[in-house]
């Protein structure tokens, strides 16, 4: 980690020396308004440079793994506290376990309707795993260090880490690494994070060929310590002064640990063969080819097994790993004209392996150890601007292999005046996640192999945006064939609940799920601010399988002021999060999943954070009490059965850009 550390650091002064090739090379955009880099606005003609001479903030380009593009921001506004957290991303429909680097648990469901083939599963570890989509590109007109630190519960720290510069103006690199270390209040919870990630972007001089690629190397290593024993529950909800001191609790799990490690080499570049652009028209035809292969190893250990707990072992140690590698190679056209639109058609071949390293005999049944196939897959998409309404419209079928999924998606949206409103239709069927059809452990009650049918989903959406209104999203999903992980519960000779275990099962009939999200922000009396977000949820089935609270919010107050001749930025307020009591999902660290159970309800409790917020020229910094109602309020809160949700805990942190 020191060795990153110094690359970040030492990177940017071996840089210098390419800002003015970068700067004369006539890359720097012209625009109505220019933010400069020390967070001054300059609102004079187009085309003027700012202050000296200093590329506007809306050159440094972040690029997606969908090739959208935004600026660098470096102000502060309210959403940037919603992200400033272990995820950067705002964690409204999580709850998020005590511990940083722990799980989190859904509030609301959001489902990915656009993919074919399953996941390997432990999702609930996957939460900070950077797939795919969540990796960034840029392109800058001088070298920039993006540095996030906060501190963690108890004791540690987190530190995210990105320096990005253009060796030209035609090539981008950027490296950074994530590390987390958090103690946490409670025994056996200890938290690690090593993420490193290295990208690169190109585009070469006649703008004809363009690539972009990335590599990460993921270790997300947690103590599980399954919760705490059903005796410290009950003295953590009474509030015991003998339970205070929550490091000497007794855990379910004295010795265990999960780790999910992962490595990806990612390539998507293209090539415009044929092309016409003038004043009055413009066409585009490419070949594209997508390439990736990523390996995934997730293992749950223990010295010595906890029988009474999670059930009979096989032996003496508990020593579980299931390993997962994909390959996909895709190759098609795109294709954009100005009347037409834009065109896309792929061809994909992908092979998965998926696994263990033994094959178990029970005598009259067996496991085997491994899903292997290949499937071959065409997918399109097609968008278009008709008159004010973006149509957009893109679908994928398996046309043959070893896995059976197709899905399809259209929307429409148009910008009124007053709002932006958009309507979508997907449809969706696909195997489900590999640990649900195939696993194995050294616990005798987590070996399993299914047959499941495809899940399949059908999710009509609404989606309102206007400053002046409120934000909306209405959406209504059926969903057949649902697969999911129950509860299993272990009994002692008195009928006493000791233990769980978590087993897959396939719901044969209807579940129709609807959720409404409401958002409104606004200012008053010059200085103040609001901001409000609400989501109804209603689930119809005929059995409890998916369960989700009635009412999630999040409601905050501020107050925002700038000092010492406007060089200062202050905000500071209070946050209120609450959601009403449901069935909250267990947690299984064997798995590394969340379970359904309908036992108990948890919920229906405010959680108050107080803030006070800051911004230098380009560095932001953040002050937190979390959870202050918990020093005088009823001790009755929870991110899952057996695992409370964090104390009353300060905390405090920094985003800082440095511009070169």
């Amino acid at each position: 980690m020191r060795f990153l550390l110094f690359l970040l650091l030492a990177f940017p002064v071996l840089s210098i020396a390419q800002e003015k090739e970068l700067i004369s090379a006539g890359e720097v955009r012209t625009s109505d308004r220019f933010t400069s880099l020390n967070g001054d606005q300059n609102t004079d003609q187009p085309g003027v440079q700012v202050k000296g001479d200093k590329p506007p903030i809306t050159d440094y380009l972040i690029i997606s793994a969908q090739r959208d593009t935004t600026h660098v921001d470096t102000t502060l506004h309210i959403y940037k506290d919603y992200k400033f957290n272990y995820l950067r991303k705002d964690n409204f429909e999580l709850q998020p376990f005590h511990n940083v680097g722990q799980p989190y648990n859904e509030l609301g469901k959001s489902y990915s309707l656009n993919t074919l083939t399953p996941s390997m599963g432990a999702r609930a570890r996957h939460t900070g795993y950077l797939e795919v989509q969540d990796m960034q590109y840029y392109r800058v007109p001088t070298p920039l260090t993006d540095l996030y630190f906060k501190t963690a519960v108890n004791q540690g720290q987190q530190l995210d880490a990105t320096f990005t510069s253009n060796i030209s103006p035609q090539f981008n690199f950027s490296i950074g690494y994530k590390g987390v270390r958090s103690a946490g209040d409670y025994a056996r919870t200890l938290t690690s994070t090593g993420i490193f990630k290295f990208t690169a972007n190109y585009v070469s001089k006649n703008k004809k060929y363009k690539a972009i690629a990335h590599t990460t190397f993921q270790d997300l290593s947690n103590q599980e310590n399954g919760g705490i024993v059903a005796s410290a529950v009950q003295g953590f909800i009474d509030n015991d002064e003998d339970f205070d001191d929550r490091g000497r609790l007794d855990p379910n799990l004295e010795n265990a640990e999960g780790t999910l490690n992962g490595r990806r080499f990612y390539i998507n570049h293209e090539y415009e063969f044929l092309g016409k652009k003038d004043s009055t028209s413009y066409f585009s035809a490419r070949l594209y080819n997508e390439m990736f292969y990523e390996d995934k190893l997730y293992r749950f250990e223990q010295s010595s097994p906890d029988e009474e707990f999670l059930g009979n072992a096989f032996g003496n140690a508990i020593n579980d790993k299931t390993d997962f590698e994909q390959g996909d190679i895709e190759v098609g056209l795109l294709y954009d004209h100005h009347l037409l639109g834009h065109f896309k058609a792929g061809f994909t071949r992908q092979a998965y392996n998926y696994g263990y390293n033994r094959v178990l005999d029970f005598g009259t049944s067996s496991i085997t150890n491994r899903l292997k196939g290949e499937t071959y897959q065409l997918s399109g998409t097609f968008s278009k601007n008709y008159k004010g309404f973006d149509i957009q419209g893109d679908g994928g079928v398996i046309l043959f292999g070893d896995l059976t999924g197709q899905f399809l998606n259209a929307s429409a949206s148009y910008d009124f005046k007053l709002f932006k409103l958009s309507a979508s239709l997907d449809l969706s069927s696909q195997s489900p996640n590999f640990n649900a059809l195939l696993f194995q452990s050294d616990y005798e009650n987590y070996n399993w192999q299914n047959a499941f049918d495809n899940i399949e989903k059908q999710q009509f959406s609404i989606d309102l945006k206007s400053d002046k209104l409120l934000d909306a999203q209405l959406s209504i999903t059926r969903i057949q064939d649902y697969v999911y992980f129950t509860e299993n519960q272990l009994l002692d000779s008195d009928l006493n609940t000791v233990g769980y275990n978590a087993v897959p099962q396939q719901f044969d009939s209807e579940i129709t799920y609807l959720k409404l999200k409401l958002h409104k922000g606004f200012k008053f009396l010059t200085h103040f601010g609001m901001d409000h977000t609400v989501m109804l949820q209603s689930v119809d089935q005929n059995q409890e399988v998916l369960n989700l609270p009635e009412v999630v919010t999040r409601n905050t107050f501020y107050y925002e002021n700038r000092f010492f001749k406007r060089a200062l930025q202050l905000q500071t307020g209070f946050t209120l999060k609450y959601f009403t009591s449901y069935n909250m999902d267990g947690y299984d660290p064997v798995l590394g999943e969340f379970y359904t159970q309908n036992n108990q309800e948890f919920g229906d409790f405010p959680m108050i954070d107080v803030f006070l917020n800051g911004k230098i020229r380009q560095t932001r910094i953040f002050f937190k009490a979390e959870h202050i109602n918990a020093l005088f309020g009823k001790q009755d809160y929870f991110s899952a059965p057996l695992h409370p949700y964090r104390d009353f805990t300060f905390r405090f942190g920094i985003v800082w850009n440095f511009f070169l």
